[in-house]
């Protein structure tokens, strides 16, 4: 049984070398939306990213992350995944877990496509022996064929796609983690990607998608959390959450 638990989560993000107070006040409200606290030295601010943050999250679950740019969604992402710890607080994850926020992390440009199926693989948790065993199901996927004997720094926009979506999406975690939808490249291989997305989705424990996209939390959630400068305003069923939602937005 996988478990998330949240009890009064805070990050506290330290910003060195910014000058100019006027400039941090803008910088900070308008580009990160965290609240900013002072530290001692001028030229370091500290931005509150999660503030006292409570949720438990159970098997059965698919919890959207909503809220405007720098409302701490990313930031509850990382530290679910492990990227981030609380600076105080305490977060308690039972099950593995596998994160779709970066399918870049892990990617070496001067390497071949077949040698970062393995490099990334194995970030993701399986061993060597496991990551050569996905190749075979990741190269047929992927469609790149010959390409994938070829530097990675070669390939363009749409088969980097291709490459780490089929990678990150080779695994079956207890737990997935999502900032927004991926987009895997060309039209002809969006429907492939979303129907492999889709097989993720339903064979994970607990599912948690930031998303501005409305449509994608009514079609994969069943509770939603609405953020607000490192804070959870609202915690319920995505119909009553949105429209509160919308209703702030619009007041």
């Amino acid at each position: 049984m996988a478990k998330i638990e949240l009890q009064d989560v805070t990050v506290d993000i330290p910003v060195y070398n910014v000058r100019g107070r006027s400039l941090k006040s803008m910088v900070f409200q308008h580009a990160i939306g965290g609240n900013m606290r002072a530290r001692d030295r001028g030229d370091v601010v500290v931005i509150r990213a999660l503030d006292r943050v409570n949720a438990t999250f159970s098997s059965g679950e698919r919890i959207g992350l909503i809220g405007h740019n720098g409302a701490g969604k990313t930031t509850l992402l990382r530290v679910m995944s492990g990227v981030y710890a609380p600076t105080t607080g305490d977060a308690r994850i039972e099950g593995e877990v596998s994160g779709l926020t970066d399918i870049m992390a892990g990617i070496d440009m001067e390497a071949t496509g077949y040698d970062n199926i393995i490099y990334r693989s194995i970030l993701l948790g399986h061993t060597n022996s496991q990551a050569k065993a996905l190749v075979p199901e990741i190269e047929e996927f992927s469609e790149l064929g010959e390409y994938l004997n070829l530097p990675v720094r070669t390939y363009s926009t749409g088969m980097m796609l291709r490459l780490t979506f089929a990678i990150t999406t080779s695994i079956r975690p207890a737990i997935l983690l999502m900032d927004e939808m991926i987009s895997a490249g060309d039209a002809s291989f969006i429907e492939k990607a979303r129907a492999r997305l889709q097989g993720v989705i339903s064979n994970a424990n607990i599912v948690v998608i930031s998303s501005h996209v409305e449509g994608v939390i009514r079609e994969f959630c069943n509770r939603v959390l609405w953020m607000e400068h490192g804070r959870v305003m609202m915690d319920g069923p995505p119909d009553e959450v949105l429209r509160a939602y919308h209703e702030a937005m619009d007041s």
